[in-house]
Order: structure tokens, then C-alpha cells, then sequence
């Protein structure tokens, strides 16, 4: 028998997973449909270094990601719990004259020669995925696994559905402006690098980053867009290695322990928040198309599509 619920969150992503708690922590009773469990979502395989990457619209995002950048700091004060750790470390190329006005509200930002020098949340995404999940359960809301193959589905069961759907709200909207933008990474035993590396080259697929996780060196990556392969290329991981091995040669010899891929859900316009009448009654408020960011804008959106669920 299914639960009686007041709202059907679609997608269990991180999108998904922070409206539902927001929701649920509301006192709404909460209900999260996901085909795939968390483990197994586009979420749990990002680098996750909070930084507005890749995402639109430049005059929303810089206040969504600050709302975000200040629970993730919050939530650094327990990082076994949470899975978030503050981590210095150099966006290479980078200038502060040329990010936009959200950057003035970072705190202890030096500019030296390679490029910005911060310290930044790092989130290890499988524990904070199961964080979220455990917060959500704690609040009353529901996980369920299901696939869904149109939202009257889900308002049939419930007033207002959110649609957090991530690339999947390609065909459920349907909107043809969501696209993947793949990411390949590798993961290496840490030879002992404790500080995070960014090298982004805006023109193209390849991206450089290092990032020290509990379970290994993280290297990355690709950016590469309308790639909807989801298995590794190992030309590309080998590749991966030897770009990250120029900036830290100690990686070079770093043991291979493992490889991943997602698929970002990009959106030609940008990240959606609206609310709409479905046709057979109830409300739709979408929330998706955070492309790389999903992780760094999770509160504030998370939040802006709550608000509109009334």
C-alpha cells in the first residue's frame, strides 16, 4: 500500500534528496521516487568541490551557491557524519576581476601566482548522499526505488510533484535543452597530496583536477558535451593521469584503484526552477538542469523550488 503523501519528489540525486528534507523538515509528508539508489546516481560519482562550474544563469547562481557554500561549512564541523571537509587548495588561471559579484563573499581568497588560492568544502558524495537520505528519514520522508515514466504517475498519488529528474527530465517534461555532459575520473591510492587542483581549460573537454577524498586521490577529468557513454575510455583515464601527473609528478606512480563516469545534466537555458498546473490537476515545480554544479547550488535551489511548492 503506498504511503499518503503531500508532495512526490522525483529524482534521488542530491537535487532530489535537499528539496525533500527542506520539505520534510517543513512538516509536509514527503515522498522520493528514484530509479536509482543514491549510491548509483550521477551525484555519487562528482569530484564535489563546491565552485560554480559550468552552470547557468550567472544572475541566480552566484546567491545560490553562497547559500549553499554556508551550510556546507556548517556541516564541515562533522565530515565522518556529513562528508564535507574544508580544503585549501589553487584554482590554476583563475582571477578574482574575472568571476562574477558572488566571489567578493568568498573569505580568505589569495591571488598568487598560479592562480586563486582558497579553502573550499570538498564533500566525499557517497556519505553525504547517505546523510541526506538518513536526515530525510529522520524528518518522516519516504525513499522509494521506482521508475517513473510521466508525472501524472507521481500526481496521482500526491498534490504537488517536484521534478528534480536531473538528465531523465529530458524525456519527462520533456524538455530537449537538457543534455549530458560526460565526466570521466580516475581514482588513484593518495601518494600523500592533501591540497586540492583545478586547471579548467573554458574551450575544452578536458578539465584538470586533483582532489584528496577519504577514499583516494581523485583525478579528473572530461567535459565532454551531448557524450552519453557511460563506460570508461582508457585512453581518456590514461590521459587523465598524465595531465594531473604534470602539475604533481608523485601521481604518476600512484596505484590504480578505481574508475568512474557520470553524466551531468546540463541545460542549453540553464538551471529550471518553475512551478506549472499539471494537466490532469496538481502542481509541477521543476527543478533541474545544474549541469556541473548540482552539488555547490543543492541548498539554494533546493530552497527557491520549496518556496514554490506553497
Amino acid at each position: 500500500m503506498s504511503t499518503v503523501a503531500d508532495v512526490i519528489v522525483v529524482g534521488g540525486g542530491v537535487s532530489g534528496l535537499t528539496t525533500a528534507l527542506l520539505l520534510a523538515e517543513r512538516g509536509l509528508r514527503v515522498r522520493v521516487w528514484s530509479r536509482d539508489a543514491a549510491p548509483a546516481t550521477t551525484s555519487a560519482v562528482a569530484g564535489a568541490l563546491w565552485w560554480p562550474y559550468r552552470i547557468a544563469p550567472e544572475a541566480l547562481v552566484g546567491d545560490w551557491s553562497l547559500e549553499t557554500l554556508r551550510v556546507y561549512e556548517k556541516l564541515a564541523a562533522a565530515p565522518a557524519e556529513t562528508g564535507v571537509r574544508m580544503v585549501a587548495g589553487v584554482h590554476r588561471g583563475e582571477r578574482l576581476a574575472a568571476l562574477g559579484p558572488w566571489a567578493r563573499s568568498l573569505e580568505g581568497v589569495s591571488e598568487v601566482a598560479e592562480g586563486l588560492r582558497v579553502t573550499l568544502p570538498l564533500i566525499d558524495m557517497p556519505v553525504h548522499l547517505r546523510w541526506l537520505e538518513d536526515r530525510l528519514t529522520a524528518a518522516g520522508g519516504v525513499l522509494e526505488r521506482r521508475t517513473v515514466r510521466g508525472f501524472a504517475e507521481a500526481a496521482a498519488e500526491a498534490p504537488v510533484v517536484v521534478n528534480c529528474a536531473g538528465l531523465d527530465a529530458r524525456e519527462l517534461v520533456p524538455d530537449p535543452g537538457v543534455r549530458p555532459v560526460r565526466g570521466q575520473l580516475v581514482v588513484v591510492e593518495n601518494p600523500g597530496i592533501r591540497e586540492w587542483v583545478t586547471e579548467a581549460d573554458p574551450v575544452s573537454s578536458a578539465t584538470t583536477y586533483l582532489f584528496p577524498q577519504p577514499g583516494g586521490l581523485v583525478l579528473g577529468g572530461t567535459a565532454e558535451v551531448d557524450d552519453s557513454r557511460t563506460e570508461t575510455d582508457p585512453r581518456t583515464a590514461e590521459e587523465i593521469v598524465a595531465r594531473c601527473a604534470r602539475i604533481r609528478p608523485e601521481i604518476a606512480g600512484a596505484r590504480v584503484i578505481g574508475h568512474r563516469v557520470g553524466l551531468r545534466p546540463a541545460r542549453d537555458a540553464g538551471v529550471r526552477i518553475e512551478a506549472e498546473d499539471l494537466p490532469g490537476g496538481g502542481l509541477l515545480v521543476h527543478n533541474y538542469g545544474h549541469g556541473g554544479a548540482g552539488v555547490t547550488v543543492a541548498r539554494g535551489c533546493a530552497r527557491a523550488a520549496a518556496q514554490l511548492v506553497g
